[in-house]
């Protein structure tokens, strides 16, 4: 057993889950009744990135690409970016 979220936008489905078996019967099941095609694990989903590091089980989410592009309008997309810390979180070691 294992928990997994459909979401759905416009004609973008995106599977996340914990129980690889369940994802692929329901991707299986959902290629056999519409005409679709997997295209891979996302990367991107309506603006987010998404950012993973499975050795050390890490999930998360950027809107950099989103912030930046708010920005260049007023051209404040230049100034100089700066980290927000997050506790016991550092994705290059």
């Amino acid at each position: 057993m294992g928990i997994m979220l459909l979401t759905l936008y416009v004609d973008d489905i995106l599977l996340v889950g914990n129980n690889l078996e369940m994802i692929e019967a329901t991707k299986e099941w959902l290629t056999s009744v519409f005409e679709m095609k997997d295209i891979g694990e996302a990367k991107y989903v309506l603006g987010v990135e998404i950012i993973r590091n499975r050795p050390k089980r890490f999930l998360g989410i950027s809107q950099e690409a989103y912030i930046e592009k708010v920005l260049e309008p007023f051209r404040m997309h230049y100034s100089k970016p700066v980290n927000t810390p997050v506790e016991g979180f550092n994705l290059e070691s």
